[in-house]
């Protein structure tokens, strides 16, 4: 055993100056120190734990918010004028940013683990500094422009809630060992007990959690309703462009119950599909009409719009990233797509038997058609054939003339209004943003015999969290991702999650018992290690691992004199005995 310590000697310190030359560019033996960290290191470790936090939070918003990445492209577009996926560059920036704080975080941990002073390095203290400003650039950016976003973190817990708790209780447990080893080694009573009332408070904090913790999928099985229906949101964009007659037909073979568009009027007083003000995004009207490209759509006839492309556009931006999985008779059919109307989509629902909801958007002052916008709209379902019980009027205007003209047609509201208040308009469903509506709300609204549907929603955990909660349809721009879900992604009963909470409680508690007293007792063995005869001095040394150099090399030297006096040995075989490198100055940890 003797013979192979000095190689474990060579190894621990290796390890150690790489910690060390990391963290703080401390790469040489004499660089280190176990005194107690300064109060400005310290603060730095505040700086960089908060840091780490915020970076936390900004990382899990955004891995949310994937469900809304295409609304976030298209606010980007609106403000530039040029498509662009804006996601990109904040992820990449934000896993970086991330990796680098969370790296640095462990080796603080480490550090103190070692016993180790604390002393970041300036080039790691601007680069925390970098990352926390421009993490906090992003939090104001966002919360100024795409506010509304925020909501996803609450909606998003109900999934995520669980499972998050019960990482945090494995990682708090886990540094059951680190405090446990600080509480060990320490001399003062104070920072003992302030130390473990911390830790605990934590601890108990985790434990008590789960009251907190509310998810519609916590629930009976027996009390799931049936699936909610999907709607193809611009027919399935992620596989044909969006509004196109490929797109619903492609929706339609994702088994979707009803299809969703925007319509304009054109200056004929034709309705058509678009969802922008131009058509400069998803037609090739640059190159047809370079001179109008930033004209209204409804600016033009039909018989202009009808001769625009488009298809050529979801092949060159790629908006979803799903052109390269297509083959190449599918790249042709999307090529050669066209503005669609009104009318064709209510033949296509008609054919089909499934439901029609689209938003209207009113032309702008001086159009032909902008007295007559409701009018023109309801000819055009009057003329399609389709039946008035599968179209879901949303527009509020003139609803009255409205029903009195259709009565057949489903009154639905986009604004979120009383269940009495909208049953004396006539009003039977809702269509909502997600985050409109909580599950309480959706409960009431069932309750009352309204119908809710909410948009836009593309991931299976929003789609899981909804289902759970009661909702009867969602309109989805991801029909085809939906449809792999015929079943909550994970729904347990209130009893079983009770029992999965106690049990991980008692786990936990368990195993931070059994490290106390294990470290506790590792510390007294090892003090009390290798002594041939009482010596305090001895004793005090093998104790000194917080204490300062200078302090330390007085013990030493007490030390030698005392077992050399007494016929021990060498100082050299007592101090690699008693854990420390004879030659460096240095504690040896065990």
């Amino acid at each position: 055993m003797v013979k192979h310590q000095p190689l474990q000697v060579y190894e621990r310190q290796l390890c150690l100056s790489c910690l060390t030359g990391i963290y703080g560019c401390r790469w040489k033996r004499y660089q280190r120190s176990h005194d107690d960290t300064t109060k400005w290191e310290f603060l730095w470790s505040l700086i960089l734990f908060f840091t780490f936090s915020l970076l936390l939070v900004w990382f899990y918003f955004w891995w949310e918010a994937h469900n809304d990445y295409n609304e976030f492209n298209w606010f980007l577009y609106n403000r530039s004028g040029e498509w662009i996926d804006g996601t990109v560059p904040i992820l990449a920036t934000t896993a970086a940013g991330f990796t680098y704080i969370a790296f640095l975080m462990i080796l603080a941990l480490c550090h103190i683990a070692v016993g180790q002073q604390l002393n970041l390095h300036w080039l790691h203290k601007i680069g925390v500094s970098t990352a926390l400003l421009t993490t906090a650039i992003g939090f104001i950016s966002v919360n100024q422009t795409w506010g509304e976003e925020w909501a996803v973190i609450p909606i998003s817990l109900q999934a995520t809630g669980p499972f998050l708790h019960l990482g945090a209780l494995v990682a708090v447990t886990a540094l059951a060992w680190l405090v446990a080893g600080q509480v060990a080694r320490a001399e003062k009573t104070r920072f003992q007990v302030v130390v473990l009332l911390l830790y605990l408070s934590v601890l108990l904090g985790l434990y008590m959690a789960p009251l907190s913790i509310t998810s519609p999928c916590i629930m009976d099985h027996a009390n799931l309703t049936p699936r909610p229906d999907v709607i193809g949101h611009q027919g399935a964009p992620m596989l044909a462009p969006e509004n196109t007659i490929l797109s619903f037909q492609r929706a339609l073979q994702m088994n979707v119950s009803g299809l969703e568009a925007d319509v304009a009027i054109s200056l004929d007083g034709v309705p058509f599909l678009m969802r922008d003000r131009t058509l400069r995004r998803t037609t090739d009207v640059g190159k047809v009409f370079p001179a109008r490209q930033l004209d209204d759509a409804s600016s033009f006839n039909w018989t202009d719009l009808h001769s625009l492309n488009a298809g050529q556009w979801f092949l060159k931006d790629d908006p979803f990233w799903t052109v390269q999985s297509m083959a190449q008779r599918e790249v042709m059919l999307v090529g050669n797509q066209s503005v669609c109307s009104l009318e064709q989509l209510l033949r296509l629902a008609t054919l089909h038997n499934h439901t029609v909801v689209f938003s209207l958007r009113r032309p702008p002052h001086g159009h032909p058609c902008y007295h007559s916008w409701i009018n023109d709209t309801l000819e055009v379902i009057r003329q399609s054939g389709i039946p008035q019980h599968l179209v879901m009027w949303t527009p509020d205007w003139d609803r009255g003339q409205v029903r009195q003209v259709a009565p057949g047609l489903q009154q639905t509201s986009v604004e979120k209004l009383p269940p009495q208040v909208l049953h004396q308009q006539g009003i039977s469903r809702l269509l909502l943003r997600y985050s409109q509506a909580s599950p309480y709300d959706i409960r009431e609204f069932s309750r009352s015999n309204v119908s809710v549907t909410l948009y836009t929603v593309n991931e299976p955990w929003l789609f899981s969290v909804l289902w759970c909660s009661g909702v009867s349809s969602v309109s989805s721009e991801a029909p085809n991702i939906l449809r792999k879900v015929p079943y909550p992604i994970w729904l347990i009963s209130p009893d079983e999650y009770c029992l999965i909470w106690v049990a991980a409680d008692l786990i936990s508690f368990t195993v931070v018992i059994g490290i106390f007293v294990f470290q506790n007792y590792h510390i007294i063995r090892w003090r009390l290690s290798g002594m041939h005869s009482y010596n305090p001095e001895q004793i005090m040394l093998s104790a000194a691992v917080r204490r300062s150099s200078r302090d330390l090399n007085i013990m030493k030297e007490k030390l030698i004199f005392s077992e050399v006096s007494n016929g021990v040995g060498s100082a050299e075989d007592m101090f690699m005995e008693n854990g420390f490198d004879y030659y460096n100055n240095e504690g040896i940890s065990h």
